[in-house]
């Protein structure tokens, strides 16, 4: 793997150790620390066993939103990026992955897919990433701040099954940015479970209150 900087590759828990990467001393002035918030949603016992299949669709986002670069607001109306830190992937790709992960390892649906695979499915998930950032809200300590907006979608009719807004905030313990990545990997988790929750469920009351759709995809 080629980069065009030199690379410095830290050890907390939420960092991706890249193969192949060069490991330079932390007095490199252009040494770029890659943060990978590493995610297990965990399944609540109240969440249905649902017999019919979902499609992730890939997370829209604006442009400033979807980068790998640590988006930063010191105060309302100002959106900077942090120095010398990056993500392993766009914040989209983040979202996708770890929602993927989260239906497959609760056991709880028939089967999950990406829509790019082209299976049959009764439903679709898709989500408007809106906010993924670290934000100050007026005080000495950000917040790591994920904002999305999701909509269950009957594959067959496109009927929208249920929408809504998901907001978590969570505040860093201080303002480095190793802090702040932790932050975010709390984050990702509570907005990942709520929502992997709240499709089951969502999709579930829609397959039982109408049974003759509910199997429509295959």
């Amino acid at each position: 793997m080629k980069f065009t900087l030199p690379i410095k590759l830290l050890a907390p828990a939420c960092l991706l150790a890249l193969a192949g990467c060069s490991v330079l001393a932390s007095s490199d002035r252009h040494a770029v620390t890659i943060y990978a918030p590493q995610v297990r949603v965990n399944a609540d016992p109240s969440w249905p066993q649902v017999n019919w299949q979902l499609v992730i669709a890939k997370p829209s986002a604006a442009r400033l939103v979807d980068s790998p670069r640590i988006n930063v607001r010191p105060t309302p109306g100002e959106l900077e990026v942090y120095r010398g830190a990056t993500w392993a992937q766009p914040a989209t790709d983040m979202l996708e992955d770890t929602l993927l992960r989260g239906f497959e390892d609760s056991g709880r649906i028939a089967a999950v897919a990406r829509v790019s695979t082209g299976i049959r499915s009764d439903y679709k998930l898709a989500t408007d990433l809106r906010r993924f950032e670290s934000d100050y809200r007026g005080g000495e300590v950000p917040a790591a701040t994920i904002e999305l907006n999701a909509k269950l979608i009957h594959s067959i009719d496109q009927r929208v099954v249920a929408t809504r807004t998901f907001v978590v905030v969570e505040p860093a313990t201080s303002s480095d940015i190793a802090s702040v990545a932790n932050a975010f990997e709390t984050a990702l988790d509570k907005a990942a479970t709520d929502l992997v929750g709240w499709t089951l469920v969502s999709g579930q009351q829609d397959a039982s209150a109408q049974p003759a759709r509910g199997s429509g995809g295959r």
